[in-house]
């Protein structure tokens, strides 16, 4: 069954069950089934032992703890701790009534996020969930609902980071076009200058983007996305609390009447000073090099990510500590109730990322990604439809895999192979609508882990995030598409960003009666 047509099922069964049932965890269970009754050619007992090596994988590999997957779960928890701390130390509600008084929109509150999503653009995992601490005192006030947080969040998140030479994604791929590059040699241009020009022929970055400043400044809503959006003004519900959501503390916390701005940022300003610190920290110890981009390309994300969350925590105790001593509302009971409120509001994620590692081991195993790319290759492409296609190829690849990663490490070689035997001049574009593609698949799959924690730092319902990103996500690749399109056709970057521009332009224009007029038929 592996690496043949069978191999998409899975994937697919659970994407349809999510879309039926609206229940993520028996649709990934459903999924994992599935595969592994494949993996096992449908015997039973096979089956369960080959679910359950994926399942232990996911804690143990190779006789060893496996860290990454471990302290991604350990900083869940801890962030969850984090955030039950600063809303007892007042500091939410606090940084709620200052930011009303100077964020007077909810174009502004929206518009404020997206700039906080490209500014924190070191990793995407740290940028869904830091983003999403910050803003959702301010998108809760103006009524905001949880399901556009978790949309501008996604969209911002690996889309920056995929552009940006300077973060573990950029580092990354960095070291993929390298290999590619020597591989075929070429040396026109070295790894980092590819990455480079590549950057601007990535168009559903920047339609991404740009859709998220355009729906938030003109209150373009459709879809879905428009009921959870009429739910929070009229009735102030941000959420369906009918809903398992993720990151959101369930039961009322004691909170001190003296909180300030401060009780939130000064821990908020610690995760962050404390995971790019363990970032250099730890990229430079694996190379002892000074260069930033050999720093980025060896960092050790998960483990960052938990030395940072340690640093936080520590900085949010401190604080709660402080206002323990200024309010009679707080008393020695509270440091139990933060730390278990914290890490049960993290549990609903906890458990969406381990269903979803687990399909994704086992769709690895199936080799669904490489029977994806087996069709790309073996196909006789008009060259100047290339990009366009890999794009398409690729937003497939990642939506039925969940993991833009493995699509990057899959299909870049792919396009270099096939660039380097027909016309190495579309090698750069090729490559560019892979990563664009990726990104877009990545978007549109509920069992993508960056789309699990984009859920989670907005404190929505995964699935209603899922579901409300779709359309606009499908918005930016239809117009990413036609910018790809333009740019195999007549070699020309400019070109294909400038149609990209021209379509985004328009949607400014249109959108927003398309979309109302949409909803009244």
């Amino acid at each position: 069954m592996e690496n043949t047509i069978y191999s998409l099922l899975p994937p697919l069964l659970a994407i349809l069950m999510v879309i039926l049932t609206r229940r993520v965890l028996l649709s990934l269970g459903v999924g994992i089934l599935s595969a592994g009754l494949l993996l096992a050619e449908f015997s039973i007992t096979k089956t369960f032992s080959i679910i359950w090596d994926a399942f232990k994988g996911i804690f143990v590999d190779g006789g060893e703890l496996n860290t990454w997957n471990v302290y991604i779960i350990l900083f869940l928890l801890i962030l969850g701790v984090i955030t039950a701390f600063v809303n007892i130390s007042g500091g939410s509600r606090a940084f709620g009534e200052w930011a009303l008084k100077r964020v007077k929109t909810r174009a502004g509150a929206q518009i404020l996020t997206a700039v906080l999503g490209i500014v924190i653009f070191i990793d995407d995992y740290f940028n869904a969930l830091a983003v999403g601490q910050v803003s959702r005192p301010i998108t809760d006030r103006h009524k905001i609902s949880r399901a556009k947080l978790a949309y501008i969040i996604d969209s911002t998140s690996a889309p920056i980071c995929v552009v940006s030479p300077i973060s573990s994604w950029g580092a990354f791929i960095i070291a993929l076009i390298g290999g590619i590059l020597a591989d075929h040699a070429i040396t026109g241009y070295t790894a980092f200058s590819a990455f480079l020009q590549i950057a601007p022929m990535n168009f559903y970055v920047w339609a991404a983007i740009g859709l998220v400043f355009i729906t938030s400044y003109r209150g373009i809503d459709f879809g879905k996305m428009r009921e959870h959006e009429q739910r929070a003004i009229n009735t102030g519900e941000v959420y369906d609390p009918e809903k398992d959501v993720p990151g959101e503390l369930k039961n009322d916390l004691p909170v001190s009447d003296k909180g300030s701005v401060g009780d939130l940022i000064w821990p908020i300003v610690a995760l962050v000073i404390g995971t790019v610190g363990a970032m250099l920290w730890t990229g430079y110890n694996a190379v002892k090099e000074t260069s930033l981009l050999a720093i980025f390309e060896n960092t050790d994300v998960s483990t960052s990510l938990l030395y940072g969350g340690l640093f936080g925590l520590v900085v949010a105790l401190i604080f709660f500590f402080r206002q323990m001593s200024l309010s009679p509302a707080l008393n020695g009971k509270a440091v139990g109730i933060g730390f278990i409120e914290g890490i049960k509001s993290m549990l609903p994620a906890v458990y969406i990322l381990i269903f979803a590692w687990t399909i994704v081991t086992l769709i690895g195993s199936l080799q669904t990604g490489e029977y994806l790319a087996g069709l790309v290759e073996s196909s006789n492409l008009n060259i100047g439809m290339l990009p366009v296609i890999l794009f398409l190829v690729a937003g497939v690849m990642a939506f039925a895999t969940g993991t833009s990663w493995g699509s990057f490490g899959i299909l870049l070689p792919i396009a270099g192979e096939i660039a380097a035997a027909t016309d190495v001049s579309i090698l750069l574009p090729a490559m560019a609508a892979v990563l664009a593609g990726a990104v877009f698949g990545d978007h549109c799959s509920p069992i993508s882990d960056t789309s699990i924690l984009s859920s989670t730092g907005a404190g929505s319902n995964h699935i209603d995030h899922v579901i409300t990103q779709l359309p606009y996500a499908i918005t930016g690749a239809v117009i990413a598409s036609v910018g790809f399109l333009a740019l195999g056709l007549t070699g020309s970057t400019l070109a294909g960003l400038g149609v990209t521009i021209i379509l985004l332009v328009l949607f400014a224009v249109f959108g927003k009666k398309a979309a109302n007029a949409a909803a009244g038929s």
